[in-house]
């Protein structure tokens, strides 16, 4: 199926337009919690599941990776609107069982959305696509297991296989995935960090040291100002309004840098609070700053530029723990403010304003999410922004730090696990002296990379460990062929999705228990660990039985393959996939900070790891102090009759699962193929608000011109020159090679697009470069 095509649901047809929101959740967000909860897992099991839900002696939300409160400050319904759903998606009542396939060939699913093919249920058996099969069909699990190390033995080198982990995979089951890999002989361990905060980890690795960030929940009630770069919260984090809430009641100032104004940081209405269900509830943002798409490091550089000419910065905390300064001074000083006006479409007194707030603030915390990780100059970006908290000593006192915010749960414990296709070699000497094999030590393939190595033939295996690959990824036409060009794709799955159906010429789906099930094995029940995005890790315990009792757990199913790959490896891999207290054990001697790891993971609320930073102002860089970077600006250049365009969540998502068709918040009810447009940009390219346009997407890096076909614009307050739809229907438009300098990130928040009338957006023959 080609991605352009894909949509029986979420199009033009029904979809209605209201005016968006000015307030985030309240009853609202209460009523439609319940109602899919109720709707997909009965009474009953939402009863057992939500009381349990982020809770101590509970399951850890498989959505946002937002931390939770101490477990005595924790209130009876710790979670949102969207925890909810993502809950009910799997704990659903509804299952795809090995019937569902045998009456549904894979070429008919695959003429379904994502929404209807979610909708099917849990996959209660093993199945596989025999080379020339139509439908998938039941398989033993020790078949299975057979088939996929009869692939793997029989490559001409181990990277020619793929091992790919989604964020949701627990500690236990990272460790033991990634050890496996590395005893099979590669280093071929991309995961979805690759395509959201890597540029993330890259730029603080290299400014401070360690590529996470340096706060606590307890720094953002105490923070003076708090400001959200390409973050939103209300519908990404929702648990996060509940402590910037707290912030604002405690004194703090908030700063929304986002093109759009978006719900959540203009008002929350707290459902756990009277002022919140019948009051008017909390203003959040105290100054929004509608920058353009692209205009974040112009922005960032702007503000150390006053910050410098007013002497507002630290020098105490600059000459005992930075290096640097002089040249990241002298650069900032000479700002072209008419290129940083244009780059940001805004004001200098806008500008100026936001300086003010942070000259005038003791402690500040600096958060982003993917509106800044996902641009061509993104690592240039983030590191600006540690530039501005160190000049100004935010880093190491309470209050204050770098607060990156994951949009996964566990997506930070995944890479603190091992999964990572550049793991440092202190790691592999230490995986070396714990288990007596010298692990690969080049470098593997990153998600992109992986794409070329499938599109090319380089690679022929994929396994994929949770998540949904093909919508996950960019340039979808192209990671489809990759995908269909390989010998063998196997993915480790709860309910059926997109990847399953674009398979190679023989294909898995492995059915593994969910975080809201209970994981018994023949040592009795187990329990995993996850870590939040504040380093805090903690026990996961699901409290319902499973969907099916052919359902294995992800240890189960990675020590099966492992065992039936490896038959002579002297790792005890049956012994690990039975007693998850044993992965523990060989995680405590391997990884810093995890010592006598299951008594501490045990303890109600967990522990915190390490951060040199945070903890001791150490900085482990190559110069032993954090590091001011000096960046050229860099402004991307859209040419005229064109946006620049970001792909973005809708309210009903979260990452490629698409809950149902509303986003409310933006007041878009039935459909998804919407764009959001500035009211003059479309009348000066010749449109009208409610126009069905295709979107074409031009890049100077080939002379492809790729297209989404079908979206209705949408006249917002957003930018002028700037658009926003909803991903994945959007991926297509973001090429393989269009990246991050230095992190290889998709650039799926700067997509230079035009619009055309619907049915006039494909050109007979290649753009001309």
């Amino acid at each position: 199926m080609s991605a352009r095509s894909e949509g029986d649901k979420g199009g033009v047809e029904e979809l209605e337009v209201h005016d968006p929101k000015n307030a985030a959740a309240g009853v609202t967000g209460v009523r439609v919690a319940l109602q899919r909860a109720v709707s997909q897992m009965g009474v009953k099991n939402t009863a057992k599941t939500l009381r349990k839900l982020n809770q101590a002696d509970g399951f850890d939300c498989m959505s946002c990776a937002w931390p939770d409160p101490d477990p005595e400050h924790r209130h009876t319904a710790e979670f949102c609107e969207n925890g909810a759903k993502a809950v009910a998606e799997e704990a659903t009542k509804k299952r795809a069982g090995s019937e569902f396939f045998a009456s549904h060939s894979i070429a008919e699913l695959d003429s379904h959305d994502e929404m209807w093919l979610g909708q099917q249920g849990r996959i209660t058996h093993p199945m596989v696509k025999r080379p020339g099969g139509t439908h998938y069909e039941p398989i033993a699990w020790a078949d299975a297991f057979a088939l996929i190390a009869q692939h793997l033995t029989a490559l001409t080198s181990p990277d020619e296989a793929i091992f790919y982990t989604s964020g949701r995979t627990s500690n236990e089951a990272a460790f033991l995935y990634q050890l496996f890999v590395r005893a099979y002989g590669t280093n071929n361990l991309p995961d979805c960090s690759n395509m959201c905060h890597e540029s993330t980890s890259v730029a603080l690795a290299e400014s401070i040291g360690i590529g996470k960030g340096s706060v606590s929940l307890r720094d953002i009630y105490d923070a003076e100002l708090i400001v959200i770069a390409g973050q939103n919260p209300g519908t990404n984090h929702p648990r996060m309004l509940s402590a910037l809430e707290t912030a604002k009641l405690r004194g703090a100032r908030i700063i929304s840098i986002n093109p759009l104004r978006e719900a959540g940081l203009v008002n929350f209405r707290n459902p756990q609070k009277p002022r919140g269900l019948v009051g008017k509830g909390t203003d959040l943002a105290d100054l929004h700053l509608p920058v353009k798409i692209n205009g974040d490091l112009a922005l960032f550089q702007a503000i150390g530029s006053l910050l410098v000419g007013w002497d507002a910065i630290d020098h105490e905390f600059i000459e005992q723990h930075t290096t640097g300064v002089a040249a990241w001074a002298e650069h900032v000083s000479a700002v072209d403010w008419t290129v940083v006006e244009d780059a940001t479409g805004l004001t200098r007194a806008q500008i100026t304003e936001a300086a003010e707030m942070i000259r005038g603030s003791n402690a500040t915390i600096y958060c982003w999410a993917m509106g800044l990780t996902q641009h061509r100059n993104a690592v240039a970006t983030i590191k600006e922004v540690v530039n501005l908290a160190i000049a100004r000593g935010d880093i190491g006192k309470r209050g204050a730090g770098l607060c990156p915010v994951r949009g996964h749960s566990n997506v930070q414990g995944d890479r603190t696990m091992g999964i990572w296709e550049r793991a440092p070699e202190h790691f592999l000497d230490a995986l070396q002296e714990e288990f007596g094999f010298d692990p690969p030590r080049a470098h593997g393939l990153d998600v992109v990379d992986s794409i070329r190595a499938l599109r090319d033939g380089e690679a022929s295996v994929f396994v994929g460990m949770g998540g949904n690959f093909i919508h996950a990824s960019p340039d979808t036409d192209v990671t489809i062929d990759a995908m269909r060009n390989a010998a063998l794709t196997v993915q480790v799955s709860t309910k059926l999705n997109r990847s399953h159906l674009v398979c190679g010429e023989t294909a898995l789906i492995l059915p593994t228990k969910g975080r809201t099930e209970k994981d018994v094995s023949s040592k009795g029940e187990q329990y995993v660990s996850v870590e939040d995005s504040m380093s805090s890790v903690h026990a996961s315990r699901g409290p319902l039985e499973p969907a099916s009792p052919m359902l294995r757990s992800e240890v189960a199913i990675i020590a099966g393959i492992a065992q039936a790959t490896l038959p002579d490896s002297p790792i005890d891999w049956s012994g690990m996939g039975d007693d998850y207290g044993l992965i523990r054990e060989h995680i405590s001697r391997v990884v810093p900070g995890f010592e006598d790891y299951s008594a501490k993971v045990d303890r109600p609320g967990g522990f915190v790891l390490p951060h040199p930073p945070r903890d001791s102002r150490e900085f482990h860089t190559r110069s032993g102090l954090a590091e001011f970077a000096v960046s050229p600006l860099e402004v991307l250049q859209v040419p005229d009759g064109h946006l620049l365009l970001q792909t973005l969540r809708s309210h009903d998502q979260f990452n490629t699962t698409i809950y149902g068709l509303s986003d409310r918040y933006r007041g878009i009810e039935d459909g998804r193929r919407v764009v959001f447009v500035h009211p003059d940009d479309i009348t000066t390219l010749g449109f009208q608000d409610a126009d069905v346009v295709d979107l074409v997407a031009r890049w100077d890096g080939d002379d492809i011109e790729r297209v989404a076909e079908s979206f209705r614009i949408v006249a917002y307050d957003t930018p002028r020159g700037s658009a926003a739809a909803y991903y994945p229907e959007t991926n297509p438009l973001v090429p393989l090679d269009s990246t991050a300098t230095g992190s290889n990130t998709p650039t799926s928040k700067s997509v230079v697009i035009r619009l055309a009338p619907h049915g006039q957006g494909r050109r007979t023959a290649p753009l001309q470069a």
